[in-house]
This record gives structure tokens, C-alpha cells and sequence, in this order.
């Protein structure tokens, strides 16, 4: 039986979509599942070689879902990213007209992407959301809701018809989705990747999450994305998702998670893998200061001074 990857169900996802794009997805078995959380628990449990779910779009920002589900539980580490430019077609059941419509359905992440095409065309329409853009398309086909904003390809799986295509409120929008699985050693640098961790602050005083940046940009770390999450514990309390430039093993970023590490009460490190649709020929070189071969003269030069050898 051959390894399984879990994704972001049903058939007929943009998440579907993405992950075929990944070569090893044509010898895996691919599990739809119900929700993010349900993809992620099947590697948790070992019924799944690794999750395959959205984690950032560029419209609305980071999937939270995703993000809490990562910050905590048992670790789990991102192995890779895809982007998947994404827009949007109205499915209806054959025979609708678009003056018909009175209820549409779609992921909530769906629904900044299409909102003025909707306030445009479908003003009256009452929005629900739905565990996934397929899932929409599926509650259509069974009669609870009159459309689904889906991809066009999931027209066919669920018969239904495409009433509009190419909806889309922003120009060249993406969404980001990563490859999860247990956590190993990660890969090797590849001169373009991308490390993400989650980090709590010991305490909250004024000037604290400046400490923490600092830790990044005293060492010429470029931060790719920024949220605040909270912890559950009480209003202001909040927990950072970070996604940095680098690899773990480069040592400007090794020394910023080791800085963290001092001075945060938890630093859960999510992995560092390579960063997609992005040549390493076409990164630009660290600011001066700031390479591993400056990292390692600067500690050569500490050493001679502690030997005394100036």
C-alpha cells in the first residue's frame, strides 16, 4: 500500500489542485479529509505520511486555522510550499439563472476574495460558509444551497455548471499551502528557503515584542510575515507566527532562534525549507556582516581574544 498524504477535502479543492502539483503526489495515496485540523491529527496519529493544507493567502493573510493548529498539540514541521494563483467560479446546479440565486456558499477565506463581486452581481444574497470551496460545491449539488464559489474544475465532480468564471476582487491573488509531516532533520540549505516558528513572550512590558524583532534584525534577518495570535489564556494575551528568511542551519539565523530562545518563554520551531518559485541564483546576498563566513571570523576573533592572541 503506498504512503498517503491528507489534505484539505473533498476532491475538488483548490488544496486538491496544489498538492498534484507536487511530483511525489503520483505514488502517494491522497486522503480528503473534513478540515485542516482533521489532516494535521492524521499525521499526529500516523495514519498519514504528511498533511497537505492552505496556510496563507495573499488577500485575507495567514489561514488561522492552520497557524493554531501548528502552535500547538504534538510538533509537526513543513517540509514544503506550494503557490497556487486562485480564482473563483459560481457553480450552481444545471438550468440556474443567476437572478435565482438567494444563498452561496464557499471557505471563509473565500469570501474576501469575491466580497464586491458579490456586492456587484449578488447584492441580496445571503452568504453561509462551508468547511472547504469543494464542500460548497457538494451542499449544491445536494440542494441546500443555491451556488458555491469553487474553482471551475470542481464544476464537473459535483454536477454542476458555471454560471461566472474568473471572479476575483484582487489582481494575481495566491494562496500559500504547506506540506506537513513529523518532525526530522530538515534538508539541506538551498540559498532560497524560508524558516517559520512560533514564539510566546515571558511577560508583557512596554517594548517587548521590539526585543524580540531585534533578536531578527541585529543579525540582518528579513521577516517574510508577522501575526499575532492569542493563547487562550485572557485579552492580551498573544503568541507570534513568524515565517523569516533562511535556513536554521545559516548561522545569522540560528544565532536570532538561539536569542529567542533565551528570552521567550516557548519557541516552537516549525521548520526551514525551501521557498517556492524562488531561484537561489536570484536571492540577494547578505547585507555585510551578516554571512556565516563574517559569523565565523567575528567568533574565530572572540576565541583569540579569550587565548589572549590579538
Amino acid at each position: 500500500m503506498p504512503a498517503s498524504y491528507a489534505y484539505l477535502g473533498p476532491e475538488g479543492t483548490f488544496t486538491e489542485v496544489a498538492l498534484r502539483t507536487l511530483p511525489e503526489s503520483a505514488t502517494r495515496q491522497l486522503i480528503p479529509m473534513v478540515s485542516v485540523p482533521a489532516a494535521l491529527d492524521a499525521v499526529r496519529a500516523g495514519e498519514a505520511e504528511a498533511a497537505f493544507v492552505p496556510i496563507e493567502n495573499s488577500v485575507e493573510g495567514g489561514i488561522t486555522t492552520t497557524v493554531d493548529e501548528l502552535a500547538v498539540g504534538e510538533p509537526l514541521m513543513i517540509y514544503r510550499e506550494v503557490l497556487l494563483s486562485i480564482t473563483f467560479a459560481l457553480l450552481a446546479r444545471p438550468g440556474t439563472k443567476l437572478s435565482e440565486i438567494k444563498t452561496v456558499t464557499a471557505h471563509p477565506a473565500a469570501q474576501p476574495q469575491v466580497r464586491n463581486w458579490m456586492k456587484s452581481n449578488l447584492p441580496d444574497v445571503i452568504w453561509e460558509s462551508a468547511a472547504s470551496n469543494a464542500d460548497g460545491a457538494r451542499l449544491v449539488q445536494e440542494g441546500r444551497y443555491d451556488a458555491a464559489f469553487a474553482g471551475e474544475f470542481a464544476a464537473a465532480r459535483y454536477g454542476l455548471e458555471a454560471l461566472e468564471t474568473g471572479i476575483h476582487d484582487a489582481e494575481n491573488a495566491q494562496t500559500r499551502f504547506v506540506l506537513v509531516g513529523k518532525p526530522a532533520r530538515p534538508a539541506a540549505p538551498t540559498g532560497a528557503d524560508k524558516t517559520s516558528v512560533v514564539i510566546w513572550q515571558r511577560d508583557d512590558h512596554p517594548g517587548a515584542l521590539l526585543e524580540l524583532l531585534q533578536e531578527f534584525a541585529g543579525r540582518g534577518v528579513n521577516l517574510m510575515l508577522l501575526q499575532s495570535r492569542p493563547t487562550g489564556e485572557g485579552i492580551g494575551n498573544y503568541c507570534f507566527a513568524i515565517d523569516a528568511e533562511g535556513h536554521i542551519a545559516d548561522r545569522r539565523l540560528g544565532e536570532a532562534l538561539m536569542g529567542l530562545k533565551r528570552v521567550c518563554a516557548q519557541v516552537r520551531y516549525l521548520g526551514s525549507y525551501p521557498r517556492a518559485e524562488v531561484d537561489p541564483k536570484d536571492v540577494s546576498a547578505p547585507r555585510a556582516g551578516t554571512s556565516d563566513g563574517e559569523f565565523a571570523a567575528a567568533s574565530d576573533w572572540l576565541a583569540r581574544c579569550q587565548d589572549g592572541r590579538f
